[in-house]
């Protein structure tokens, strides 16, 4: 008879009332039992005892991000322990309980690119750093992705590995820029390690290409920013409401989407909105006019503390909404420049483009638009903007909308 490891997820209630208890493995084989502890720990009504297992709630809490990330390095450490499981079992030698124990604290003892990419991802969400997290959580799904789900100690993460990361990226058609964008933030994990002391630093990176490309401008001329605005689409709300979204951006001076969900009825007081970027936290103001109440008017919610109705329930998790709003304005968008017969696919990301570059060649000066997209790095247009008056982009902008 063929004896099966048995893995199984087990929660230990702390001896004192209220607090949190501690989660371990439960290794059985041919009827030994061992236990492996871990660091996590759980709030009793955060465990399921029927089906052994976390409950997460659906919202965007440090406690619901922190769940996740517990249950994402549960997934894996359970992977870890099936894999060691099958090795051993192709290998025909005996082994023991004590065996597959041992294998497993021998693994994850070494510090690991996923593991430490994790932990990382873990700390900046609940820091509120949920853009900056998302990045590096886009960048470890490439990574490992490309490595078939088999982690890498920091120790063999080397020029090779990193190159053939690279072909493989370009064979995928993915662009320089994007490549990049992996490159970048492996870089900023592995260069932590090393000043963590988990690593010598063996510049691993110096063979890929971790610079950026120009792009092709992702901007609209004026004539077609009045053609959108003209543009009848009463008979597709989720059309109208695409295109609105897009013009308060460019009414905004080129609002990111992000902000824009986020935007609250407090943040505007005496024909001022103020608001705070989430990807830098630059506080910025623009002066109100009258072609932004105008779209406030149709979409704000009388119930809702947000100012656009974009995220519709603040009970629920935001940023999930916020997602889904801005990939449904953004298939709609592309629609809609299908029918203006634009040759670039219109998203909201276009209506920041478009105003720096439409405000250029308007002739205001570039110290106050920044240059908009232009610049080599963002790093460069958040030096210019950081320096400016509000009341001199204020007037900027009020000579862009004038000319609609």
């Amino acid at each position: 008879m063929i004896m099966r490891v048995t893995i199984k997820l087990k929660f230990r209630a702390s001896s004192i009332e209220g607090k949190s208890g501690s989660l371990y493995y439960q290794v059985i084989y041919m009827r030994k039992v061992r236990q492996v502890a871990t660091n996590f720990r759980v709030a009793p009504n955060e465990w399921d005892s029927e089906l052994e297992e976390i409950i997460i709630k659906d919202d965007d809490s440090s406690q619901t991000c922190y769940l996740q990330y517990v249950q994402k390095h549960i997934e894996y450490d359970k992977k870890c322990f099936k894999r060691i499981v099958k090795e051993l079992t192709l290998s025909d030698a005996p082994f023991t309980v004590d065996t597959v124990v041992d294998e497993f604290n021998k693994q994850t003892s070494k510090i690991t690119l996923f593991t430490y990419m994790e932990k990382m991802i873990g700390k900046l969400w609940r820091q509120g750093q949920q853009r900056t997290s998302e990045t590096y959580q886009a960048a470890l799904n490439s990574f490992r992705k490309f490595r078939k789900g088999v982690d890498v100690c920091f120790d063999d993460i080397d020029s090779e590995i990193l190159i053939s990361y690279e072909y493989h990226l370009r064979a995928k058609g993915l662009a320089l820029n994007t490549i990049s964008f992996y490159m970048r933030r492996l870089r900023a994990v592995y260069n932590n390690a090393v000043e963590d002391g988990y690593v010598e630093n063996k510049n691993p990176f110096k063979k890929v290409f971790t610079s950026s490309e120009k792009t092709i401008k992702r901007a609209i001329p004026l004539k077609f920013v009045r053609k959108l605005k003209d543009l009848d689409l009463n008979c597709s709300p989720s059309k109208s409401f695409a295109r609105d979204m897009f013009l308060f951006s460019f009414y905004t001076r080129g609002m990111a989407f992000v902000d824009m969900a986020y935007l609250q009825k407090k943040n505007l007081k005496d024909n001022v909105l103020t608001y705070r970027r989430k990807k830098t936290g630059q506080l910025l103001s623009v002066h109100w006019e009258d072609c932004m109440q105008k779209i406030v008017d149709q979409y704000s919610s009388l119930t809702s503390p947000f100012l656009l109705s974009i995220i519709k329930d603040p009970d629920k998790n935001t940023r999930k909404q916020y997602h889904n709003a801005l990939t449904l304005i953004n298939h709609n968008l592309k629609a809609i420049g299908r029918e203006l017969g634009l040759n670039l696919p219109l998203t909201m990301y276009v209506a920041r483009h478009s105003w720096a570059s439409i405000a250029r060649n308007e002739g205001i000066p570039i110290s106050v638009i920044s240059e908009g997209m232009g610049h080599d790095s963002e790093s460069t247009t958040q030096i210019y903007l950081a320096s400016l008056e509000t009341q001199v982009i204020d007037k900027a902008n009020k000579k862009i909308l004038k000319l609609l």
